[in-house]
């Protein structure tokens, strides 16, 4: 797989695919702009290198049709003030008018295509709407880690047709990441899960055992293992058809020396709301008809101490209902543990990194994915289509 610093970028038209699908209030201002600031190293590096920089990317779930709620308008604004440059928008991605834009360029502009998903071969992996896209430049650009997993046009197809295709700095440092995390670790290797569903992380968990030394578990998913091993959790939520799996990964600990820490207390509440009455209980005596919504103060001391040693940290997932004031100390806590330790921590999911953002701990975390479902499928051992893209193109030798 090619990279950035390994082309001639002087004088050329350079398509860098982002992941700028930004969180937007109702006014349609931006509310989070993180994504835009990871992509930032490698658009300056272009605009250094005397490219015209060409950026595309995706907004929210328009279906193939235009939708003014999802214009990248306010991607284009925001990108322009932290560029410190003008940042045209395109009318489209594609087409007459995208090209006439892409046509009125000199070296050191910047033109951000409309939203991707206006169209639907966006999403299909179309060959033509891929086609369409290369057109438009002489050099493409991936780094739009968060959607690798996905076997989109503008990630996948488009690097059979563009002259030249590399990875951009921060798909780079994604995998780079990644790897050092489970090819190459610093042990211990703890891996702490959490969230609502086992199903959603069985896949990982079994990859899991493979590598790690330790496997913290937390949030609505623990207490499928809790029942599983015979605890009434009340009415918290379980996925009964996902206890047969849960009682595999526990016997697979077992039988591998891996260390296996779930709740011994939980902070209950008598329903899922911020004014639900709430007690500490120990996980074996949720009272009838409450619900375990976060991890309890002696869980969180346990989980510490499964973590004073440690020397990778992978953590992907909540331990409880952090969003509501009530039951987001256990979240909290962690994440200032994991922050204060000697280890390489990696976090990865979007509910984990609002956690860390909640928690304020962000400057003190060795490094947050900006790729929740792509981060997941790494962990489940899974190819990344978009890299297998990249990996596969026959690149031009004389760029």
């Amino acid at each position: 797989m090619k990279t950035i610093q390994s082309v001639d970028l002087d004088g050329k038209r350079v398509l860098v695919r982002v992941d700028f699908n930004v969180p937007l209030s109702k006014a349609g201002e931006i509310t989070d702009d993180a994504r835009i600031q990871g992509a930032l190293p490698t658009l300056r590096y272009t605009l250094e290198h005397g490219a015209r920089l060409i950026i595309a990317s995706h907004l929210g779930r328009p279906k193939g049709r235009r939708a003014p709620e999802f214009s990248l308008s306010p991607v284009a604004e925001r990108l322009g003030t932290l560029l410190g440059r003008e940042v045209r928008l395109a009318e489209d991605c594609i087409g007459p008018r995208a090209a006439a834009t892409v046509d009125g360029m000199a070296d050191g502009d910047v033109v951000l295509l409309e939203n991707l998903r206006y169209h639907e071969g966006e999403q299909k992996n179309d060959p033509t709407f891929a086609e369409d896209l290369a057109a438009l430049c002489d050099v493409y650009v991936n780094d739009a880690f968060a959607v690798c997993h996905r076997a989109h046009a503008s990630v996948a197809a488009i690097t059979r047709y563009a002259p030249i295709s590399v990875a951009g700095f921060l798909l780079q440092k994604e995998l780079e990441y990644f790897d050092k995390a489970m090819n190459d670790p610093r042990r211990p290797l703890v891996a702490v899960v959490g969230g609502a569903k086992v199903s959603s992380k069985l896949a990982a968990l079994e990859r899991m055992l493979e590598k790690v030394d330790r496997i913290i578990i937390g949030g609505a998913m623990a207490n499928t293992f809790l029942k599983q091993s015979g605890v009434d959790v009340g009415a918290s939520l379980v996925e009964d058809d996902m206890m047969a799996a849960a009682g595999t990964v526990t016997a697979a600990c077992a039988r591998k020396g891996i260390g296996l820490f779930l709740p011994v207390d939980v902070i209950a509440g008598d329903r899922f709301d911020p004014e639900a009455e709430i007690r500490i209980v120990p996980a074996a005596k949720i009272p009838p008809g409450w619900m375990a919504l976060d991890i309890g103060p002696e869980t969180s001391r346990r989980y510490a101490g499964a973590l004073e040693d440690a020397g990778t940290v992978i953590w992907n997932g909540p331990m409880g209902a952090f969003e509501m004031a009530p039951f987001s100390r256990g979240t909290t806590a962690l994440a200032e543990c994991i922050a204060g330790l000697d280890a390489l921590t990696i976090v990865g999911g979007g509910d984990t990194d609002a956690a860390v953002h909640q928690a304020g701990v962000t400057d003190r975390i060795g490094y947050i994915s900006t790729g929740g479902g792509a981060f997941l499928t790494l962990l489940e051992g899974k190819p990344l289509p978009a890299v297998q893209a990249l990996e596969a193109v026959d690149t031009n030798p004389a760029a």
